[in-house]
């Protein structure tokens, strides 16, 4: 179910509130019951035959909990264990299939490929569950006696299938102690109407020229033109620009919808995306970008690896390279991705090897190659992340420098250009944290009340308008695509 379908927006959303403020309201355990039913409700109605897994993943892992809390002598055997059983559980999905393809190709075996069915959000709901385990074990929380809080932690519907990944020590205390509030709840549907906008009205028009590009890049085989499908060098750049920002707003619009979607019910997420890309070196973007990804990596792997603090140089690469061969492997089961994190970590490794220590002052020509610099190998990386197969991505790099391409800008990009131009302008526009800027300019500003209350109005109006056009949108039977359902 999608955080923009009808269904859920008129139905299952309305229900859900009227159900937790109204019949449960009195008590934290009912809450809590209906809060994990309806998230179930709501996975199951697009994979009723997970459900199953679902509920074995929560229970294994509030038993796993349980023993490590309890500190037995079997703590360290259930830690691994449980390790061990929530990777076991996303190889045999994510990546037995790819695996055996990789060893019939390499070994010249004829072993069966496996036709296995990925569960949605199989990538969080794993590593949210293997967090609860750590946070107990390293004594970060206390573990749960009830194995239906565990449940919410890891089912919660507006985290369940694209996240943020939020960590257990997040939100262990909310689970039972939170305090609704009606500043959290207005304050939760803004956010959530902002999201829905940026995935609605940016995210969904710009993919379809992004998809127009990549479609079109793949008509002509590598190394040879197709006189029937010309292809321009223009086209490959526009594309591959509208991905660079579909990708942002989609996920990020979600993160937002997830962000306000728990705040209606007294839990704070962290922030999972800052203005990625205003960065000025790589590490800086990966800051700001899918951070609750980034985090858990961080803290689960790199840290335990020894982090930056390795004793030798040689071993602090090792972290990164671990840290960023798994990052691409967790994104999926393709090659693509695997080059994609190798791409990264070369680029990481470096910046830590050989560009100085950030200073507090940096030069504006400086900032801006920087940025130049950022951009350009995040959208190289995106090419990969959106290819089907590394030469697919491969030959559509070679058309963007004007290999086995038509130069320059021909009459279908300059079409999808001025039919979208406005897109591509607030694309840019809010990409950027303009109203950081804006708000540090008027906060120096004394503005009296009515003019104050005034600002609160028409910022209420202008969201409702957002929510309208996007059901508006949507209503006509719009392009709804959603990029991290595959992961």
């Amino acid at each position: 179910m999608l955080f923009t379908s009808p269904l859920f927006l008129f139905t299952f959303l309305p229900l859900t509130l009227i159900a937790y403020y109204g019949l449960a309201r009195r008590s934290r355990r009912l809450q809590n019951f209906l809060l994990l039913a309806t998230s179930l409700v709501f996975y199951g109605y697009g994979e009723p035959e997970f459900i199953k897994i679902l509920i074995i993943s929560v229970f294994a892992n509030w038993l796993a909990g349980w023993i490590v809390g309890n500190k037995t002598r079997f703590r360290k055997f259930a830690l691994w264990g449980s390790i061990a059983a929530n990777v076991g559980l996303l190889f045999y999905f994510k990546y037995l299939a790819f695996t055996v393809k990789q060893m019939n190709a390499f070994l010249g075996t004829s072993i069966n490929v496996p036709s296995i069915v990925l569960p949605l959000g199989i990538s969080f709901f794993t590593f949210q569950a293997m967090s609860y385990v750590l946070d107990v074990y390293q004594g970060k929380s206390q573990p749960q006696r009830n194995p239906l809080n565990v449940g919410l932690y890891i089912v919660l519907f507006p985290q369940l299938v694209a996240g943020p990944i939020v960590r257990y020590e997040t939100v262990a205390d909310e689970i039972m102690n939170r305090r609704e509030t009606w500043s959290d709840f207005a304050g939760g549907m803004c956010r959530f109407a902002l999201g829905f906008g940026k995935k609605v009205l940016l995210a969904n028009p710009l993919a379809i020229i992004a998809d127009t590009a990549f479609e079109g890049a793949n008509w002509i085989p590598l190394n040879e033109i197709n006189p029937g499908a010309p292809f321009s060098t223009g086209l490959a750049w526009a594309g591959i620009i509208a991905y660079t920002f579909q990708i942002f707003f989609d996920f990020s619009g979600y993160s937002d919808m997830a962000i306000g979607l728990g705040r209606m019910f007294g839990f704070h997420f962290l922030e999972n995306f800052n203005y990625p890309y205003v960065s000025r070196s790589v590490s800086e973007f990966w800051r700001r970008w899918h951070i609750s990804m980034s985090t858990w990596f961080r803290d689960y792997v790199y840290f335990p690896l020894g982090g930056s603090r390795s004793k030798t140089r040689s071993r602090n690469i090792f972290n990164l390279f671990a840290v960023w061969v798994l990052t691409g492997i967790w994104h999926g089961a393709n090659w693509t991705f695997v080059v994609w994190g190798l791409m990264f970590f070369f680029l990481i490794a470096g910046e830590k090897l050989f560009l100085p220590k950030k200073s507090e002052r940096t030069s504006i020509l400086a900032s801006m190659a920087g940025w130049v610099y950022t951009m350009f190998f995040v959208m190289v990386g995106w090419v990969f992340f959106r290819s089907e197969s590394l030469t697919k991505g491969l030959h559509y790099l070679g058309v963007m420098f004007g290999h086995d391409a038509e130069h320059g800008i021909d009459s279908k990009t300059l079409l999808l250009l001025s039919e979208n131009l406005a897109f591509f302008v607030f694309a840019i526009l809010f990409s950027m944290p303009l109203h950081r800027w804006f708000g540090k300019l008027v906060s120096k500003i004394r503005y009296p009340q009515p003019l104050k209350t005034l600002g609160d109005i028409l910022y209420a109006v202008w969201l409702v308008c957002i929510m309208v056009v996007s059901v508006s949108y949507l209503a006509k039977g719009a392009h709804d695509p959603f990029i991290y359902f595959n992961f």
